[in-house]
């Protein structure tokens, strides 16, 4: 069954909020391509990689997104926050195929929070 691009970054989001890796990159091709500042990675196991990778930069985050579509492409802008770090300039950009991501590409500035004091 073909899914909008709209209902699988729904289910996307969903899968997200469960921290379950395998779950969460269900929603990937088997050739899917991810690409981060560090590097490109490949398939369910890049993807995996990948999202851990943010996960593990930003446990229990404040995030903030704004999706824009076109077509088969979404753009994501995003920040997130923790009690001590934040991105301030994420975008992802999710190409859809066949009712999955076929590629994404992650770009983000991760940054120490300085603790303020009252």
């Amino acid at each position: 069954m073909s899914r909008t691009p709209q209902e699988v970054f729904a289910d996307h989001g969903k899968r997200l909020g469960t921290g379950d890796l395998d779950l969460i990159t269900a929603n990937y091709t088997e050739d899917a391509v991810f690409v981060t500042p560090e590097g490109t990675l490949t398939g369910h196991q890049g993807a995996r990689e990948g999202i851990g990778r943010l996960l593990a930069d930003l446990p229990d985050a404040d995030w903030q997104l704004t999706p824009r579509f076109a077509g088969n492409v979404l753009f994501l802008q995003w920040t997130a926050t923790t009690a001590t770090h934040e991105v301030t300039d994420g975008v992802d950009t999710f190409v859809f195929r066949d009712g999955l991501i076929g590629a994404q590409t992650v770009r983000y500035t991760l940054s120490t929070r300085t603790p303020r004091t009252v």
